[in-house]
Order: structure tokens, then C-alpha cells, then sequence
């Protein structure tokens, strides 16, 4: 397949073949398993995917690739921003199924891809939306917002990010990728992210979270009396939570705990 890389999709190929072998591994695709790609460019792990799972389904943006990959007989094309598409509805039209045990089959999807790195957290936000019917997620990304994805409370790397994707899934850095795997090869270095929904979450207002976490890394450097507490002045809420820290120092679960004290008051 030959393509020139188009700087706007922020495409960079993999092409290195012991990681590409190294990254099918890590996901480890078994024969009838529902997958969906997300930007398989040139087919580096569409092809090895593709053979072990039977078929699979892509999201491409690039009209040109598009038209291309809908060669591949094993594979479903679907030529999208994958900020409009729709897991829930897409996860129907594949077919999932009920679990099967035997086969590895678990009724929801397994989503894989070497997401753009300019779009990559808008991708992992509006997949938290769909969380629930995914069954596991394995993305390479830059390495530093992998840094921040698996970060441990009282690091530089810990902040919304973080909270935001640790409450909901459990996740590892399960591969190093060098810049010289990749044509033409990006300024950064990558990794690979296992990322698989927790089974028994806590039921949260997702939205308030994600204020109550904005607000209080709006300013890390100061304590957060002074971000947090006049936040919830404002709302007249007085929660039992210590005020007298930073924001990367409040573990994950204290920030899912005042969200649902929050949520009481309302």
C-alpha cells in the first residue's frame, strides 16, 4: 500500500515488524472476538489482527486508505472521525454476541489503534462513554500522556487525566516504542496502553467528576482551600474532605468519594 503521510491526520506508520509482533501479542486476539481498529493506516497490525480474529472492523478517516482497505476481505470499513462514531450502535452492528466462554467471546467490544497523537485524549474521553460496552482497550499513544494515564498520586504526572481514567479502568504501560518504529518517524516516544474497564465501578455523575477534578487541578501548585474549598463555597457544600493538600496529592478514590457526597446534596 503506498500512501504519503498527511501531516492534518497526524499519521506516522508503523513499521517496524518484532513490535508490531510484540503489540498483536499484548492483545492477544482470539478467532470470533468482536475488535474494532481506530486509524489502521497501512495495515501494519490490521493484517496480523485480522488473521487471528477471522474479521474485523475499522475506523479510517483518510478517504484514500478508506478506499484501500475495503480490498481486505476480512475486514468492515467504516470511513469516520471516530469522535462521531457511535460504540454503543457501532458494537450492535458487529455483532458482539452473548459471552461464549470457549471461544473468548464476552459480548462487547475490544477496541485497539494507534490513535493520532494531536487527537488522543478527546479519543479516550468520548470512549469512556461507551465504556460499558467494551470489554478492553489497547492504544499506542505518546509515551508522556501514557505517563500521565497510569500515574500514581503525589507525581508531576498526576492530574486529571489520571483521576478522570483511573476511576474507571485499570490500567498498564505494557510496551515502549521507539520514534525509529514509525515512517516517517514523530519527535516523541510512544508506548502502548492496556486499558480494561473495571467490573464493578462506582456510580458517579461522570460530569460532576470531571468539574470537581477541573477545578481542583485548575491551580496544582496551590493548595486547594483555595480552588476546591471556594468551589464549594459557592455551592454552600462543606463534604469532609481535607482541603489542606494539593490536587496531585488527593488519591483517585477521595475525588470519586466527595463526588457522591456531592451528588447527596443535590
Amino acid at each position: 500500500m503506498k500512501h504519503i503521510p498527511r501531516k492534518r491526520f497526524g499519521q506516522h506508520f508503523l513499521t517496524d515488524q518484532t513490535i508490531i509482533e510484540d503489540i498483536v501479542q499484548a492483545i492477544a486476539p482470539r478467532p470470533g472476538q468482536a475488535m474494532v481498529e481506530i486509524g489502521p493506516g497501512l495495515a501494519a497490525l490490521t493484517q496480523p489482527l485480522a488473521e487471528r480474529l477471522g474479521h474485523l472492523t475499522v475506523i479510517e478517516l483518510d478517504r484514500d486508505l478508506a478506499q484501500q482497505l475495503r480490498a481486505h476481505p476480512q475486514l468492515t470499513v467504516v470511513e469516520s472521525d471516530v469522535l462521531r462514531v457511535d460504540f454503543r450502535q457501532l458494537a450492535s452492528q458487529v455483532h458482539a454476541g452473548p459471552p461464549d466462554a470457549a471461544s473468548g467471546k464476552t459480548g462487547k467490544l475490544r477496541v485497539v489503534g494507534n490513535l493520532p497523537y494531536n487527537i488522543s485524549t478527546p479519543i479516550l474521553f468520548h470512549l469512556l462513554d461507551a465504556v460499558d460496552v467494551i470489554e478492553d482497550q489497547h492504544f499506542m499513544l505518546q509515551k508522556e500522556v501514557i505517563d500521565r494515564m497510569v500515574a500514581n498520586p503525589a507525581t508531576g504526572d498526576y492530574g486529571r487525566l489520571s483521576v478522570m481514567l483511573q476511576w474507571r479502568y485499570a490500567m498498564e504501560n505494557v510496551l515502549a516504542v521507539p520514534p525509529q518504529s514509525f515512517e516517517p518517524p514523530p519527535r516523541v516516544d510512544s508506548a502502548v496502553v492496556r486499558m480494561v474497564p473495571r467490573e464493578t465501578p462506582e456510580k458517579l455523575d461522570v460530569g460532576l467528576l470531571s468539574e470537581v477534578v477541573r477545578v481542583a487541578f485548575s491551580q496544582r501548585r496551590k493548595l486547594l482551600r483555595h480552588s476546591l474549598g471556594k468551589w464549594l463555597e459557592q455551592r454552600e457544600s462543606h463534604p469532609s474532605f481535607d482541603l489542606q493538600r494539593r490536587a496531585e496529592e488527593v488519591p483517585v478514590a477521595e475525588y470519586v468519594t466527595l463526588t457522591q457526597a456531592l451528588m447527596s446534596r443535590v
